[in-house]
């Protein structure tokens, strides 16, 4: 059956921490590009960089939307923005409403991260660890954007690190509130001068047994062992941001059976889920066409 997602505004992926938009032949948002194009989307893919604030990686998308707007003759675009990738989409959309039709949390951090504020008071500002922690960090988002093939664009690690603590995104919320719940895990306004909210997220789920699934998706250990720290939401985040932290707007689901990285792209093991997080995608492309986004 043929698919219609041919969405009224271009849509573009925007890439959250460390993230990229092709490395070779490796694209971060390949198969969600791939699916979204065979469906009739317009979808472009921003680079930004790999780590620095919220406020500096949407200034970067801003001046990226202003080339998509050029180039295609459109006069918004839909953001969906993945992991930190949300809170880039969601500056945009408050300092340029004008320009943007829809803004899409998928993971978003959108009241901080646990595991940031767990890292934050790990490295003391000043001293050495958090020295060599941001030189690690700034190297390694340095290398990112040398083999992406893109200009060399700022990294800032700790700037990003303190940009999804709790406390970060907290003064970041007080600066651009749309969409955002007023009271805990609940929904926020599905639309907010003109521009629409959408979010959803994925959670662990119980404990997982299958070494043979783990062994084909070594990140989801990792992601499971970090979900450990988590003392707020302890059995519901997806190993990098808690259930609830991540609603936004309209909360189309927020315990999907993905962590962190599964509602980027599909890995060994999601088939068992039953949940294909591409698919979500299209979808989504879909609802925006059905509301004239």
């Amino acid at each position: 059956m043929q698919r219609n997602a041919k969405t009224h505004h271009p849509i573009l992926l925007v890439h959250g921490l460390f993230g990229f938009e092709r490395i070779g032949s490796v694209q971060l948002f390949h198969d969600v590009k791939q699916a979204l194009r065979d469906a009739g989307a317009s979808v472009f893919v921003p680079q930004l960089s790999a780590t620095h604030s919220n406020e500096v990686r949407g200034e970067q998308l801003l001046s990226q939307i202003q080339r998509v707007l050029q180039g295609t003759g459109a006069h918004k675009v839909n953001l969906i923005g993945h992991s930190q990738g949300a809170l880039a989409a969601r500056y945009a959309a408050a300092t340029a409403p004008g320009k943007v039709a829809s803004v899409t949390s998928v993971s978003g951090p959108n009241h901080g991260s646990e595991l940031a504020d767990l890292l934050r008071k790990a490295l003391t500002p000043g001293d050495l660890p958090e020295t060599l922690a941001e030189t690690v960090a700034t190297l390694f988002a340095d290398l990112l954007s040398l083999l992406s093939g893109k200009r060399r664009i700022p990294q800032n690690a700790i700037a990003a690190l303190n940009a999804l603590t709790t406390q970060g995104v907290g003064e970041f919320n007080q600066k651009y509130p749309q969409g955002l719940p007023q009271s805990w895990g609940g929904k926020g306004s599905e639309q907010v001068n003109g521009v629409s909210y959408y979010s959803w997220s994925g959670i662990l789920q119980g404990k997982r047994r299958d070494v043979e699934l783990d062994a084909l998706d070594p990140s989801h250990g990792l992601l499971r062992a970090l979900s450990r720290f988590f003392t707020s939401e302890p059995l519901q985040n997806d190993g990098m941001v808690g259930r609830y932290s991540s609603h936004l707007g309209t909360v189309i689901r927020s315990d999907y059976p993905l962590d962190h990285l599964g509602t980027l792209r599909q890995v060994g093991g999601q088939s068992e889920r039953r949940i294909d997080p591409i698919d979500l995608y299209v979808q989504h492309a879909e609802r925006l066409e059905n509301a004239g986004l």
